[in-house]
C-alpha cells in the first residue's frame, strides 16, 4: 500500500467518520435550524470523503471505487483521527469537537494548495470553502454556550477537557507524514499547529473557556489503532452494503 494512498485515506476517513457522526443529529438537534445546520455540515464532510476516496481508488489502481473503500474495509484499515469516532455527547460537546477538527481541516486544505498531487489540490480548494463555514458555525456556538449560563459553560469546559488530549494526534509526525512531505504531496502536519492554535485559542478565550495543558496521551487512529466506538459506528454504516454486496438501487 503506497504512502500516497494511505495519506489520502487519512483525510478521507476523517471526513467520512465525522460526517457519519454528525448525521446522527438529524432529527435530534436542539432547534430546527441547528438540526439542519449539522446535517448540512455532515453532508459536506461526506462529499469531501467521496472525492478523496474516489481519488484514493485511482491512486491505488486496484479497481476499487469509493463505495468499496467506504463500506468494505474493517475498522483496522481505517485511518481517521480518533477524535471523530468518539460518540457525539451533547450538543455542546459536538460543537467543541467540530471547532477543533474543522479548524484543523481548514489548515490542511490551505496547505495543500501547492501539492504535487494536483487532483488533491483541487479537492482541497473546494473543501476549504465549505470548511470556512463549518469553523464559523462551531466558533459562534462555542462562544454562545461557553459564555452563557453556568450550566452551558460547565458542559463546554467539560467537553473541551475531555476532547483536547485527542488533538495531539493532529500534529504527531510519523514515517508516512515524512514520506508525503518529501514527495511534496503535503507539508509535515506539525507545521500546521501554530496556525490551528491561532484559530481556536481566541475563540476559547472569548467563550471564557480554559484550554487544558499538554497531556502525554496520544491517540493513534491515523495509524489504524482505534477505540471500540469505530467498530460500532461502522457496523451501522456498512450494514446494507455488506448484507447485499454489490447491490444496486
Amino acid at each position: 500500500m503506497s504512502v500516497h494512498f494511505d495519506y489520502l485515506l487519512r483525510l478521507a476517513d476523517t471526513s467520512l467518520v465525522l460526517g457519519q457522526r454528525l448525521s446522527e443529529w438529524c432529527g435530534h438537534g436542539p432547534v430546527l435550524e441547528e438540526d439542519l445546520a449539522l446535517t448540512n455540515v455532515a453532508l459536506d464532510c461526506i462529499g469531501q470523503a467521496r472525492l478523496l476516496l474516489s481519488h484514493a481508488a485511482d491512486v491505488e489502481g486496484q479497481g476499487r471505487d469509493e463505495d468499496q473503500l467506504a463500506f468494505l474495509r474493517d475498522d483496522g484499515r481505517y485511518r481517521n483521527l480518533t477524535i471523530v469516532e468518539l460518540p457525539n455527547g451533547d450538543f455542546g460537546a459536538t460543537v467543541v469537537r467540530n471547532l477543533l477538527v474543522n479548524a484543523w481541516q481548514a489548515q490542511v486544505w490551505a496547505s495543500l494548495a501547492d501539492s504535487t498531487d494536483r487532483a488533491l489540490a483541487a479537492i482541497a480548494e473546494k473543501s476549504a470553502k465549505e470548511t470556512r463555514y463549518h469553523v464559523t458555525h462551531a466558533a459562534d456556538w462555542t462562544i454562545r454556550l461557553g459564555d452563557g449560563t453556568d450550566e452551558s459553560h460547565g458542559r463546554m469546559q467539560s467537553a473541551l477537557d475531555r476532547l483536547w488530549p485527542y488533538t495531539a494526534e493532529f500534529f504527531v509526525v510519523d514515517a508516512l507524514d515524512e514520506a508525503v512531505a518529501a514527495a511534496g504531496i503535503a507539508p509535515l502536519c506539525s507545521t500546521l499547529e501554530a496556525a490551528w492554535m491561532a484559530t481556536v485559542a481566541p475563540v476559547f478565550e472569548e467563550a471564557t473557556l480554559t484550554v487544558p495543558g499538554r497531556s502525554p496521551f496520544r491517540s493513534r487512529g491515523k495509524t489504524g489503532v482505534h477505540t471500540e466506538h469505530l467498530g460500532h459506528l461502522l457496523a451501522g454504516m456498512q450494514h446494507l452494503q455488506r448484507a447485499y454486496p454489490g447491490g444496486q438501487w
